[in-house]
Formats: structure tokens, sequence, C-alpha cells
């Protein structure tokens, strides 16, 4: 081979400056689709489906089976009952939060968007989107979109808060097959705290933030009669989706006592709430089948519990499904032809 032909095949080698800077490229559009919308709303569900295959490939499909036909008239007509009444609770919830932050709502139109944004969170990936719709929707009505999301997210956190403080009140009381994990928990939330709260003080922006957030959250349930209300009407609502998943549990046959039925259902509702799921489901089959085989009921009576439970919670959320497409034929038939 001539010089000239092995000179030509020779690729040169690329400098340390060249390496690093096509590393920093790469990490540039990472993290740009990392932080893209795309990603994030696709996150979830696709954590929810995976979760729920490890699920059935570890208990099998047949506790899902036994969930799905264990789903009776009974359980439904109770489920529907208790919903009616934890969604009046926490559209009550809503508008107190609302009207302090003066995008007021009167309570049947809460109710009405309320059950419209559980079907939409029941139904779509994530768990949330009902939620934002909801805080666009009132938005639109009361002019003031950033207002109204800020009384959803207030809403949504303050019902959050007194359901993790009930849940950790009644483990510390009467659970006692799961000491260990709530002192495990415990401490992996105050060292989220703290690491968060060390973040803040060091940025003077995310102090301002905070700040301005603080003071709207001290608007939205900083008097004690908002704050009374907002407490009873979460505990209300909590206390009715442990009732639903009582009723659950006797649907698939597991015989538990009442205060450690509850005990149970405080922590899989819990772990519901994580929003990494398809439509409700993935994390809250997780947790129930742990919680039951922690309990030593088995993790198959756990699942075939929480299927059961998203059944017949779906089933009771669909007068919200009955209000969106009526809304939505209302809104068609205002525009001009």
């Amino acid at each position: 081979m001539s010089q000239a032909a092995s000179a030509t095949t020779l690729r040169p080698v690329p400098s340390t400056a060249d390496v690093a800077s096509r590393d920093a490229k790469a990490k540039r559009q990472l993290k740009s689709a990392v932080g893209s919308r795309r990603f994030r709303a696709w996150v979830r569900p696709v954590a929810g489906v995976i979760l729920l295959a490890v699920i059935v490939w570890r208990v099998g499909a047949a506790p899902f089976v036994h969930g799905l036909l264990s789903v009776d008239l009974r359980a439904v007509a109770a489920a529907l009952v208790l919903c009616a009444v934890s969604t009046a609770a926490s559209a009550w919830r809503w508008r107190v939060v609302a009207n302090r932050l003066g995008v007021r709502i009167a309570l049947p139109t809460a109710i009405g968007m309320y059950y419209r944004s559980q079907f939409l969170n029941s139904v779509l990936p994530g768990g949330l989107l009902g939620d934002v719709h909801r805080a666009v929707a009132h938005g639109g009505d009361s002019g003031d979109v950033p207002q109204a999301s800020r009384a959803v997210v207030i809403e949504r956190i303050a019902g959050q808060v007194v359901q993790v403080i009930v849940t950790v009140g009644v483990l510390a009381w009467a659970g006692a097959e799961f000491e260990g994990s709530v002192l495990l928990a415990l401490g992996i939330v105050l060292a989220v705290i703290i690491v968060t709260a060390s973040i803040v003080i060091a940025s003077a922006r995310l102090r301002r933030v905070i700040a301005r957030e603080v003071a709207e959250l001290r608007a939205g349930v900083g008097s004690p009669s908002a704050i009374v209300q907002v407490v009873v009407a979460s505990v209300v609502a909590v206390g009715c989706h442990v009732a639903v998943f009582a009723i659950a549990v006797a649907a698939v046959g597991v015989q538990v006592p009442p205060l450690r039925s509850g005990v149970i259902a405080l922590v899989v509702l819990l772990g519901a709430s994580i929003p990494v799921n398809i439509g409700g489901w993935g994390p809250r089959e997780g947790v129930a089948g742990w919680t039951f085989a922690t309990a030593g009921l088995g993790s198959a009576a756990g699942v075939a519990a929480s299927t059961t439970f998203g059944v017949i919670a779906l089933i009771a959320v669909a007068p919200g499904a009955v209000i969106a497409i009526a809304l939505a034929s209302h809104r068609r038939g205002d525009r001009p032809s």
C-alpha cells in the first residue's frame, strides 16, 4: 500500500478538548430530552406498565381475575354512596381554598367539576391530568388561571398532608406489623426534608419562590376556620376511601378485623397516591401486595382486593364521565354556527 493511500485511511486522533466538547453536547441533549414535556408525559405510564408487569410476573394473573369476579352490585352501590360523600367533602375543601384566594366557586359547581376530575384521573395516565383540567377550566370561568391552578395545588397538597398525618398516627397506634417500615419511611422523609431545606437555604432565588408560595398557602388556608374546614373535609374523604377499600377486602373473601382493615387500607391508599400509574393502576397493587404479605394475609389477596377496589372506585366516579360529556355538548351547542 502506498504512503498516500495509507494516509487517507488514517483518522486523526481527537483531542481532549474535542472529547470534552462532545461529552458536554451529549449531556445537554440528554438533559433536554429528560426535561421535555413528552418525556415527562410518557415516563409515568411506562413506569406503571413496568410495575404492573412485575406484579403479574410475581403473583400471576389469578389474583387480578379473582378481584374482577368479586365485584358485585352491593359493593358497587356502597362505593357509589361513599364516593358521593367523599367527592362532596373534597369539593368543599377546594371551595374553601378557592374562595379565600379570590377565585370563588359555588359548591354544586365544585362538586360537578371534582367528579369530572376524579374520573379523568382514573382513566388517564399519571393520575393528575384531571386536576390539571379542573384548574384550567376553573381558571377560564373565573378569569384567573394562575390563581385557580394555585387553589387546586393547595387543595390537593392539604388533602395529602392530612392523609399522611392520619396514616402515620393510626400506624403508630395500631400498626404493629408495619412499625419497622414506618420508621424507615419516616427516616427517608426526614432526610428528603433536610436535603430540600439545605438546597433552599443555599439559593436566594429558591428562597424568594418558597416565600411567595408560602404566602399564597397562608392566604389559602391561613385562618383557623379554613384550617378546621380543610382538615375535617380531608378526614371525611380519607374515611370514605378507607371504607371502600374495606368493602373490596370483604368482597374478595378476606376476613380482617375492622381496625386492622383500616390500617391496611391507609397504607394502600398512601401508595395509590404515587403519581406513577396507569389510571390509578400500578403502585396501588404493588403496595397492596406488600402490605397484605407483611400483615400475614398473602400478597395475592392484596392484589385481588386492590383490583376489586380499582374497579368499584372507577364505577363510583362514573358520574364524572356523564358530567364531562354534558359540559362538552353544552360548549359545542354554545359555539356559533
